[in-house]
């Protein structure tokens, strides 16, 4: 997918249509106070990290350590809402980035498997 979804720089637009929604969509609001760093920093880390997970170049681990992404999110309430929200702001960045609608609905049926393992409340 990584390749197919445009590489890095692929990825790092999607990182920042991504938080371009998150900024715009009311129902994100929540999701988007609960990050304490800057949105640059934020979205370069989503962009490191999505490099890995579609099969990139592991870029994540050498700049944070290991990704132990639902650990890194425990202090975090993440329910169904948040869940659903997170993957409204990136569907909304596939449809902006991903030309294809095969590969933006492989690559989201991937996204969706990972924000539900993110959930930690019911």
């Amino acid at each position: 997918l990584y390749a197919r979804l445009g590489g890095a720089e692929g990825l790092q637009a999607l990182a920042a249509r991504f938080y371009a929604w998150m900024e715009r969509l009311p129902e994100a609001a929540a999701i988007h106070a609960m990050h304490r760093q800057p949105i640059p920093e934020v979205q370069a880390r989503l962009a490191h990290f999505l490099s890995g997970f579609f099969g990139g170049p592991d870029l994540y681990r050498p700049r944070y350590g290991e990704p132990m992404m639902r650990r890194r999110h425990l202090p975090f309430a993440i329910g169904p809402a948040e869940r659903d929200a997170w993957l409204a702001c990136m569907r909304l960045a596939l449809d902006d980035c991903v030309p294809d609608p095969a590969l933006r609905a492989e690559a989201y049926a991937q996204l969706a498997r990972f924000a539900e393992h993110m959930r930690n409340r019911a």
